[in-house]
């Protein structure tokens, strides 16, 4: 498609579909931080950072603890038993507990590394990397279904519209690297919140995630249509461009809009030469690509996803996140029926996640990179009704952390000896959230935006900083 002689209305509307759309989301270029001191590479940071950025490996639907990564002879032992539990979901709908029967993992677990941590066979990539991981085992959340849990993980609130994670991030440390956007989240799902799951809220919109793929995609390519238009004349368009936005931004010099729009179109204009490149695999060696399971249909799809993420962290991104999921009313981990079902999901996730761990840790990456994997809650440790799946459980799960400044090879926290509430440790999501902040050199209290009359920050009026999972 030849676009030379396209009206600039035209134009501005199928580039939508390419790199702007790309710097779209990234509307105002490098976003201010609210600091008071200066981080050793520069950016300015409340207090001097552990990590520069971070990788999010988000397990949609709820990852089952006590069939991965919380082992408990209890439930083996007791198996078929039952017992009374409170029940989020029942008692918000009878305000009684209930009774149920137990279920024993139908995986086996075992020792890893010099820890002796014991993980199922599910993750047996993930588990030669124990030593590295540090591992929440007292989380807790707030949301029972899908919805209100996911947007709870991503923004830390369950209905009010507020800024997700990735955009704090991006608000508060801006970006290394003016050609790409801060934050990119790879094949995210259109469910359970879609776009305000990176979206800014009421933040600048400078600050927008940047979405590459979609959940069900295994195809991750961002095309641009002036591809094959001559340099000359992208240079022209680009001028004639500049020069109609001056001027009308010299006669409406207070409009937030057009100001963001022109900024948009240099930052797209610029990423024509950064993105190809960050998106090629080619140069990548056949051991690397091999590593991530890009030769294995079931692993390809993420395997696809954690090396770009690799890439984008090698480029400058600051908050990539790398979704599992898909577009079903009942997302991925999500095994109410089916708990057999979690080694699928597993098989395609494990080898490209032990693959991403190896590789940051080579390259040196990994001591400066939070690599931070979970889901929105876990799951019960006694059958829905008593059939062969799990239900809901946001009392208590597992996440786990690697690298930025975490505990390597330690376990934090502990839910009681069936695994369904967190009983020692515990950690809420805005513990986390203010944590994670705090290995970026930001304080949760301090890095705020006011809106609507008021302060707003990612952890409300909540959150502490988790001291002992610091190294």
């Amino acid at each position: 498609m030849d676009t030379r002689n396209l009206p600039r209305r035209q134009w501005l509307q199928q580039s939508a579909c390419g790199f702007g759309a790309l710097a779209t989301s990234a509307l105002l270029g490098r976003a201010p931080a609210r600091a008071a001191e200066s981080s050793s590479w520069g950016q300015p940071t409340h207090y001097q950072p552990r990590a520069k950025r971070i990788i999010f490996l988000f397990m949609q639907g709820g990852v089952s603890q006590v069939d991965s990564f919380d082992y408990k002879a209890q439930l083996a032992r007791r198996h078929g038993e039952e017992l009374t539990f409170s029940d989020a979901r029942q008692l918000a709908k009878t305000g009684e507990r209930t009774a149920h029967r137990l279920m024993q993992s139908p995986w086996q677990f075992r020792h890893y590394g010099q820890t002796g941590k014991l993980v199922s066979d599910l993750f047996p990539e993930t588990a030669r990397h124990v030593d590295d991981l540090c591992f929440l085992h007292g989380m807790h959340t707030e949301g029972v279904a899908h919805g209100p849990a996911t947007l709870f993980l991503h923004c830390g609130s369950t209905n009010f519209i507020r800024p997700s994670f990735g955009s704090w991030v991006y608000y508060g440390l801006g970006t290394e690297n003016d050609s790409l956007p801060g934050f990119v989240t790879i094949a995210p799902s259109i469910g359970n919140g879609g776009p305000r799951n990176y979206g800014p809220a009421f933040l600048p919109p400078s600050v927008q995630g940047t979405s590459i793929g979609g959940a069900g995609q295994d195809k991750l390519e961002i095309d641009s249509l002036t591809r094959d238009v001559p340099w000359e004349s992208q240079q022209q368009q680009m001028h004639l461009l500049q020069r109609l936005n001056a001027a009308q931004l010299a006669r409406r010099a207070d409009s937030q809009e057009l100001q963001a729009a022109n900024r948009a179109l240099s930052l797209a204009w610029r990423m024509q030469t950064v993105g190809p490149e960050v998106m090629d695999f080619s140069r990548e060696s056949a051991a690397t690509l091999d590593m991530y399971g890009l030769n294995d249909e079931a692993t390809r799809g993420y395997g696809q996803r954690c090396l770009l993420a690799r890439r984008l962290c090698e480029a400058g991104v600051r908050f990539i996140q790398v979704n599992y999921g898909d577009n079903t009313a009942n997302p991925a981990w999500d095994q109410h029926s089916n708990l057999p079902k979690h080694a699928v999901h597993a098989r395609a996730v494990d080898r490209p996640i032990s693959a991403l761990l190896t590789d940051l840790k080579q390259r040196g990456l990994l001591e400066d990179t939070i690599v931070w994997w979970g889901g929105e809650f876990g799951r019960t440790p006694y059958s829905q009704d008593n059939g062969t799946g799990r239900d809901h459980n946001p009392g208590g799960f597992t996440v786990w952390l690697a690298g930025g400044g975490f505990k390597p090879g330690y376990s934090h926290g502990a839910t009681d000896e069936f695994g369904f509430q967190g009983v020692e440790g515990k950690v809420h999501m805005h513990d986390l959230h203010a944590t994670l902040l705090h290995q970026l050199g930001l304080d949760h209290e301090r890095l705020t935006f006011r809106h609507a009359g008021r302060d707003f920050r990612l952890t409300d009026v909540y959150g502490r900083v988790v001291p002992d999972i610091i190294a």
